[in-house]
Order: structure tokens, then sequence, then C-alpha cells
């Protein structure tokens, strides 16, 4: 669809891209099809565009990065599905390593099937949630006026922040391991692990500024982690049932 004025920079358009910033004309709205068609594959051509910019708005406003970026001010950004997978990959590699470094494992003899598995695949358990949450947005913010696939971006966005926390804990932990006392240690792991957990606040948050007052967010954000607790339950549930066991004291 093309705009008579740039939608990343306002500048009045007179050809294929924009002459200040240099964005295409026909920038589309987020479709499923559209998505996978044009996003994913365009992500894995152009690896290193604006990779640090997104990084740094995942971290700094990623609920307005996301809305930018949805409203078409992509120019600056990188895809943000690819870049999920580059981060997990990358945390999963990092650990490994740090796993074998170290000697330690996730899977040892007194932990369970379902634990360790947890455990192993938590990163690819929280993208696979990311469609979930993205639902669960699409019920409780209307106001965003957004379609599923444009919440997709906005729950991946809120993926790639709580990733770039795993990749700060993993740094510390590393830099920390023997240097620091092991309850000092405890403590930093309560509190990042606190701060993956919260970090949805911030990002919806962010983005309801100007949609929502305190009080109309507080609620909405209260039922959001509700249904995530639940769903999440359901799945714990359903990993119980796939591995067979009838015992419900899970040490997670």
């Amino acid at each position: 669809m093309k705009h008579s004025d740039c939608l990343n920079c306002n500048e009045e358009l007179k050809g294929k891209f924009c002459s200040n910033c240099g964005q295409k004309a026909d920038t589309h709205r987020i479709t499923i099809s559209h998505f996978l068609m044009h996003d994913v594959l365009h992500g894995v051509r152009h690896f290193d565009k604006g990779l640090l910019f997104t990084l740094k708005e995942a971290i700094v406003r990623p609920g307005k990065a996301a809305l930018d970026y949805i409203s078409g001010k992509r120019v600056r950004y990188y895809n943000v599905f690819y870049l999920s997978l580059l981060l997990i990959a990358l945390n999963l590699l990092l650990n490994h390593f740090y796993d074998s470094w170290i000697g330690e494992t996730h899977t040892e003899v007194d932990q369970d099937k379902v634990s360790a598995f947890f455990l192993q695949y938590v990163k690819l358990i929280l993208f696979a949630f990311i469609p979930v949450l993205a639902l669960n947005a699409q019920l409780l913010f209307r106001r965003f006026r957004l379609n599923w696939a444009e919440q997709l971006i906005l729950a991946g966005i809120n993926y790639i922040g709580i990733l770039l926390l795993a990749l700060f804990f993993f740094l510390f932990r590393t830099l920390t391991e023997m240097a620091v006392a092991e309850g000092f240690s405890s403590v930093m792991k309560a509190a990042f692990g606190f701060a993956m957990f919260l970090f949805p606040i911030w990002t919806y948050f962010n983005a309801s500024r100007g949609f929502y007052s305190i009080g109309q967010f507080t609620w909405r954000i209260i039922i959001f982690y509700v249904l995530v607790i639940v769903e999440f339950t359901a799945f714990l549930f359903a990993l119980l049932y796939f591995f067979g066991q009838r015992d419900f004291s899970v040490n997670i």
C-alpha cells in the first residue's frame, strides 16, 4: 500500500523510496502472510541492519518501539522474529559452553524429567508462548487497535527484552561465579528472575501511554498475568501427562 507521506519521517513521497530516510513507499500493514513471506525472508537477507538500534529499543522503550514499527517506522529496525531466533541461539550456545566450562548440568539425578526438560528448553518454551501472549494482549488492550499479527510484534519485542536480560544474567553469572559468595549469587539469580518475570509490565505500560490511565492499565495487566499463569500451569500439567508422571510435586 503506497502512502503520500513517509510513515517513518513524514516526508512527502515522490517515488518507490523516501528521499529523506530511504524507507520504502509501499509499507504494508502487518499480516500473517506478509509477515512470513516478506519480513522473515527480508530479515535473513539483511542481517546487520538496525540490529543494535533494535536491541537498545527493546530495553529502553519496548512498547513504543513496537508501536512505531507497526505504524510503519521500520527503516531503523531489525526484523523482530529473526532477532528472537538469533538471541535464542546465542543464549543456548553460551549456556552450553558455560555448562561445559563450569561442569554444571541441568539434568542431575535428583531432578525429574519435567524439571530437566523445562530448564533445558525454557527459552524455546517462552518463544512458543509468544502467540498466546499476543492473544491475551489483543483481548485486553483493544485501544491499541492491533490485529493478532501486530500483537505478535509487540509480544516479540517484549521477548527480545527478556532474552537480553537473560544474556546480562549469563555475563554476570560468568564474571562473578568464582568471585562472590554463594548466598549473594543466589540473591542475584532471584533478582534477575524477578526482573525477567516483570518485564512485560514495562513493555505494555510503555505501549499503553496515551491509551490507558494508570488504573485502567493496572487491572488489565493483572488479568494478563493471571491468564499467563493459568495457561503456563496448564502447559506444565500437559508436560506431566506427556512424561507419564503422577507425582505433582515438581521442583521447578
